[in-house]
């Protein structure tokens, strides 16, 4: 029994709830808008999507905020949800739609 796998713990949890109270919000807006981007209709205020998109938010910012426990320690929580941050945002943006009027 060398190698026991790492236990879950309390540790660091002020860095992994920073980090997906965060990061989370800032993801959780950027598949959002991927989602109003590239889902089906049209995106405006009163459509079915614009109100999907609106309601998605809380709980993909809910679930991203849960699984940020199950990170090592707060660093990697930061790393992995800021990488995945700068690539939705960077693909909104490379698409042109996050600058759109």
């Amino acid at each position: 029994m060398a190698d026991a796998a790492p236990q879950l713990s309390s540790k660091n949890w002020f860095g992994k709830t920073s980090a997906g109270v965060i990061l989370g919000f800032v993801l959780a807006i950027g598949l959002c808008g991927l989602f109003a981007a590239y889902g089906p209709g049209s995106v405006s205020f009163e459509s079915a999507q614009g109100q999907v998109t609106m309601w998605l938010t809380a709980p993909l910012w809910a679930g991203i905020l849960s699984f940020s426990f199950l990170f090592r320690d707060g660093w990697r929580a930061w790393g992995w949800l800021g990488l995945a941050s700068l690539l939705v945002w960077g693909l909104l943006f490379a698409t042109g739609f996050a600058g759109a009027k």
